[in-house]
């Protein structure tokens, strides 16, 4: 079992941020996050959060 980790997903569209909960896995993150409410689903910035 991989452990959790904390993410912030920031759009660079609409400015919306949301904070996730997700694993790692092979180097990433998965938060099973698909799109903004703008509709916007490439342009992120993510940021992984100290527990």
């Amino acid at each position: 079992m991989t452990p959790r980790v904390k993410v912030t997903i920031r759009c660079n569209r609409c400015g919306e941020k949301f904070i996730l909960r997700g694993r790692r896995e092979k180097g990433k993150v998965d938060t099973g996050f698909k799109q903004c409410l703008c509709d916007n689903a490439n342009d992120f910035e993510v940021e992984e959060l100290a527990l």
